[in-house]
């Protein structure tokens, strides 16, 4: 028998509630323009997006994963290419690679931020690299500054996997606006989530955003007249409508996380055998999640879960022990660092609807259970 979540890992419906009444107007508002794709609505929430990134560009497309593999397509990246990617990531990351027909090579992260480790990406780079993809991994950003130094001695370029990183910022810069291309996807569980699929890039360089814009459609500019073998990968005027509204309360969201992350790096710095996240001078995360480490992470998820706290595990297995990477001949012990977070990182309840008294329950039950 399932027991009542007091505290849930993510309250969706309680978040979306907070803009009912504007989110109707802007399905109504929809609705009743009679039209559905690529109109006014996707031009002024690009616009708006673009402009909070800091970016020159935005372009709306059908997903996270879509706008990850659609950058490297207009950076002409294909087979017999490598790009870098991090060995702990959610495996959209390394998809997108393989699905342009080129090589993930994976490196480990800085153990104590789970990001890419820009002083280990030398050292896998070969005459066939084209390109480093940074993922900033559950909020945080990851060390720009070193990566883009590595890609600007070697000639790559930098690709910010920024799906879980609306508005972060590193050394004040937000995401979105630290490489030369950055993906986001809107999946509803993101801090700026659509109520649906749907994903977006930004860059500052027209003719990749020019290539972007033809790729994302099928190859055309001009209805029925195809420059190149493109794709269906289209934000829909309905959910960018929806991410107009909240791209108006993303900060305020934001700051709402930081503060239940703030009770949970104090309320929690003591308890044994517990890693905290760590946070570099440098970076201002947005805290998608909130990740500790424990070794005894799946009896701690499940006591929490007998006292109505919800948990996730992200991710439970890295992308290089997965099946659909069983080609690359990755074996276990390969990436000890990444493997070790896998087996020990538990994200514990954050959301922009949390209340201090929520995690105030968090944070008694684990004392409870690790002391």
């Amino acid at each position: 028998m399932s027991v009542p979540q007091k505290v849930p890992f993510l309250d969706l419906k309680a978040i979306n509630l907070q803009q009912e009444a504007a989110l109707q107007q802007a399905f109504a508002r929809v609705l009743n323009s009679g039209w559905y794709i690529l109109g006014s609505e996707v031009a002024q929430f690009e616009a708006a997006f673009a402009a909070y990134c800091g970016s020159s560009n935005a372009i709306g497309v059908a997903n996270g994963l879509d706008a990850i593999f659609l950058l490297l397509k207009a950076y002409g990246i294909g087979p017999g290419d490598e790009v870098i990617v991090p060995s702990n990531t959610y495996i959209a990351t390394w998809l997108a690679v393989s699905h342009c027909g080129a090589t993930p090579v994976p490196v480990e992260p800085v153990e104590s931020t789970y990001n890419l480790d820009p002083a280990l990406i030398e050292a896998a780079i070969t005459p066939r690299t084209r390109a480093i993809i940074a993922v900033h991994l559950y909020g945080q950003p990851a060390d720009m500054a070193g990566i883009n130094a590595v890609a600007q001695r070697h000639g790559l370029k930098v690709i910010e996997d920024a799906a879980q990183a609306h508005g972060a910022r590193a050394n004040g810069v937000r995401t979105g606006h630290l490489g030369d291309g950055a993906a986001f996807s809107f999946y509803p569980g993101k801090n700026l989530g659509a109520l649906g699929d749907g994903g977006a890039i930004t860059t500052d360089d027209a003719d990749t955003a020019h290539a972007l814009r033809v790729l994302r459609n099928y190859g055309s500019q001009q209805k029925y007249r195809n420059e190149r073998q493109g794709y269906n990968s289209r934000l829909d005027e309905l959910q960018a409508a929806l991410l107009s509204v909240k791209l108006t309360t993303l900060d305020q969201f934001n700051q709402q996380r930081g503060a239940i992350a703030a009770i949970y790096q104090k309320e929690l710095a003591d308890v044994p055998g517990l890693v905290l996240p760590q946070v570099p001078d440098w970076a201002d995360p947005v805290w998608h999640v909130y990740a500790v480490r424990h070794p005894q992470r799946d009896r701690l998820a499940e006591q929490l879960a007998e006292r109505g706290i919800g948990t996730i595990v992200h991710y439970p297995v890295a992308p290089h022990l997965q099946p659909a990477y069983a080609e690359l001949g990755l074996k276990e012990g390969r990436f000890p660092i990444s493997e070790a977070i896998h087996r020990e990182v538990l994200s514990l309840p954050m959301g922009p609807t949390m209340t201090a008294d929520d995690a105030a329950q968090v944070v008694e039950a684990v004392h409870a259970i690790l002391r």
